[in-house]
């Protein structure tokens, strides 16, 4: 066997590992994000932040589309299932989050060209992303303690779709677990509806990140050769978290949400160390 091809064996094998690899990012993350309301976007941003085989805007692409697939079969396979969207809530949310994202993009790419130091941009989203997931966790491991409400004043639940449009874009991670603390502290939904309802936000709003993309830089500039895998791991995802949902309890769900969110933060954490050693 020649050297040259010695050499064309090696290298495929490398691409293989690495596309199995992303699969699995995409595949895991979409299982805990359909299970628990994550979105999944909220564990594939640090992660490939980890990796440092992409950009912050690259990793912005492979994770809203590897969310918007998941969030899409999730909601096709959520029909055969009793867990109620609540419709009118989570619409306006998600239309306001719509709005909201556009200017979290605007901002986030206004603060890549500033700041011109694509490791200083994800130390930046990476210590926000700690910050607030330590709160989440506060809160839902002791939300029993806490007070919660059901707004219904349609000016103060479009302000708040708005917030976490700009939170997820300019974070790229889906905004599933600030949907899914907000959706039970605000509205009082039980882990399995606040997931559901979750989702149902971050398929819009994944899906107008996806769109604003297409229609300002386009997709020609960024490298997304390991796309089709993570779309795959997505979908993979999305049918076996909602088809797992549907077996388990309601505090499974918040076992399943906590163990994740602590994940993200030791990830996280991780990716900040990282930018001063």
């Amino acid at each position: 066997m020649t050297a040259y091809l010695k050499a064309k064996i090696c290298c495929a094998l490398e691409v293989d590992i690495i596309a199995i690899l992303y699969l699995l990012i995409g595949l895991i993350a979409s299982v805990f994000g359909a299970l628990a309301g994550l979105g999944g976007g909220i564990i594939i941003k640090p992660v490939l932040d980890l990796l440092g085989q992409y950009d912050v805007s690259t990793i912005g692409i492979l994770s809203a589309s590897t969310v918007f697939s998941m969030s899409m079969v999730s909601l096709i396979n959520s029909v055969r299932q009793d867990i109620q969207i609540k419709l009118k809530i989570s619409m306006m949310i998600a239309l306001s989050s719509i709005t909201g994202g556009i200017i979290g993009k605007v901002v986030f790419n206004y603060t890549v060209e500033m700041i011109n130091n694509s490791d200083l941009v994800t130390l930046i989203q990476a210590a926000i992303i700690a910050g607030l997931m330590v709160l989440i966790f506060i809160f839902v491991k002791y939300k029993h303690v806490l007070k919660t409400y059901e707004l219904t004043n349609p000016v103060i639940i479009i302000g708040v779709g708005f917030v976490l449009g700009v939170l997820a874009a300019f974070l790229g991670i889906g905004g599933g677990p600030f949907n899914v603390a907000i959706l039970t502290l605000l509205f009082s939904m039980k882990p399995k509806q606040a997931g559901l309802n979750s989702i149902f936000i971050i398929f819009f709003s994944q899906l107008s990140s996806i769109v604003y993309t297409a229609s300002t830089t386009g997709f020609s500039k960024f490298d997304l050769s390991m796309l089709p895998y993570m779309i795959a791991g997505g979908v993979i995802g999305g049918l076996v978290g909602s088809n797992l949902v549907a077996k388990i309890e309601e505090r499974t769900v918040d076992k399943i949400f906590l163990v994740g969110i602590v994940v993200i933060i030791g990830i996280s954490v991780v990716n900040v160390g990282r930018y001063f050693v």
